[in-house]
């Protein structure tokens, strides 16, 4: 028998620490609450656990993952009844990282995204200075746009030579 949480305020709060554990299978480091995909959680009138789930684009490869991964969590917290539903709007931005997911990602060597995406004009916009996550050098070169997956670009530090992944502002 699954233990039901005392509260509704507990089972969010349950909920949301069993969703730090959750992580992205691209980039193993950050979890789904560091990324921003986790738009709501909430105890429904009926005791079902609500989540709204935004993927990085829509399409997103990996959400099937994800989804999957953020169910079996709930359940195994002992959370009953969940219920998730994918929100496309508003559209996810690499402005939902948290600080925490911002520093695991240069901890991890991938650059975190650099400038805010305040519209979808901004993407196309050159890119600003991209730092070096190993050697912390400003001297970069972008090697191609898209890198091992659409949301992340290949670049290679002029200072210590070795290449990186730099995450995108979307």
């Amino acid at each position: 028998m699954v233990a039901s949480p005392a509260t509704p305020a507990d089972a969010v709060t349950r909920g949301w620490a069993a969703l730090q554990e959750v992580m992205d299978p691209e980039i193993p480091v950050l979890s789904v609450v560091d990324l921003g995909l986790i738009r709501r959680l909430d105890l429904g009138d009926d005791g079902t656990l609500e989540v709204d789930l935004a993927p990085t684009y829509s399409g997103c490869p990996a959400m099937a993952v994800i989804r999957g991964a953020v169910e079996v969590a709930l359940r195994a917290a002992g959370l009953g009844t969940v219920r998730i539903t994918e929100v496309l709007a508003p559209a996810w931005t690499s402005d939902w990282l948290s600080a925490a997911g911002r520093q695991k990602l240069l901890r991890y060597g991938i650059a975190p995204p650099v400038t805010p995406v305040d519209t979808p004009r901004g993407i196309w916009r050159p890119a600003t200075v991209v730092r070096c996550p190993r050697c912390d050098s400003a001297s970069t070169e972008e090697l191609s746009h898209f890198g091992s997956t659409p949301c992340k670009a290949l670049y290679r530090c002029q200072g210590c030579l070795e290449p990186f992944e730099h995450f995108k502002c979307i």
